[in-house]
């Protein structure tokens, strides 16, 4: 019998904690589907439940499973490209989907309305190649009343992901996901100083024609924020 889980992602839920709550609940009721933390057992389960506030976010946090089995004939949904793209290499049985398409086939999911703001959309590197993950966020920013542009490179030409892929990547992605973190980072993962990251990013930003650039990766938020504009995370704006 095949099962169908949600990872609701240590880095993303270590940095948005009430907004992951929301999310998770929403996968629940919604859907049913199983909430694990992670891609993978037992990794830094410690640090990450101490990254959480004390009392209820960190409570619901701990009660959750660790990982999953992830077996043959499984779907797997993730808002954390690294979670998705180790998935994919190590259970290549799996169906791996991005969160944004669940919410995009939900017909009755309440979308906040912004009016007609004028964004530019943000690609990620890790989803470069994802197009289902990149159809259903421009999807989702029309059904929201967002009218957005895209930035100079995207979708499979994208080369950003913020200040990580100027800083070394944790051991564990290219272990578990070496085509993605080895055969296709070349080049990337190369140490920056801190002050180089943020330099890297403000020229990089100094391309958008709008104020605020919407992006659907952790990562990317925190190199576009370096970077002086008003990033948003798609997961901010779904989820008010």
């Amino acid at each position: 019998m095949s099962n169908t889980s949600y990872i609701a992602s240590c880095v993303f839920t270590s940095q948005f904690p009430e907004l992951s709550q929301k999310i998770q609940q929403y996968v629940k009721e919604r859907f049913g589907y199983n909430i694990v933390r992670c891609c993978v057992p037992k990794y830094k389960i410690r640090e990450f439940e101490d990254r959480m506030p004390s009392g209820r976010l960190r409570d619901q946090w701990t009660s959750l499973p660790d990982s999953g089995a992830f077996e043959s004939g499984d779907s797997v949904y993730s808002l954390c490209h690294n979670c998705n793209n180790i998935i994919e290499e190590m259970h290549p049985e799996v169906q791996v989907h991005s969160l944004w398409e669940l919410i995009d086939s939900d017909a009755d999911f309440p979308f906040p309305s912004y009016e007609g703001m004028r964004v530019t959309v943000q690609d990620c590197w890790r989803a470069r190649t994802r197009t289902a993950e990149q159809a259903a966020v421009r999807s989702l920013l029309e059904k929201m009343d967002i009218a957005w542009t895209e930035a100079k490179e995207h979708h499979e030409h994208t080369e950003f992901c913020g200040c990580s892929l100027y800083r070394a990547q944790p051991p564990r992605n290219p272990k578990l996901a070496p085509k993605h973190y080895v055969d296709d980072a070349v080049g990337k993962f190369i140490p920056h100083s801190q002050d180089e990251q943020v330099q890297i990013m403000k020229e990089y930003c100094g391309q958008f024609q709008t104020k605020t650039v919407v992006c659907y990766c952790h990562y990317c938020l925190e190199g576009l924020l370096a970077g002086g504009v008003d990033g948003r995370h798609i997961a901010q704006m779904l989820f008010p």
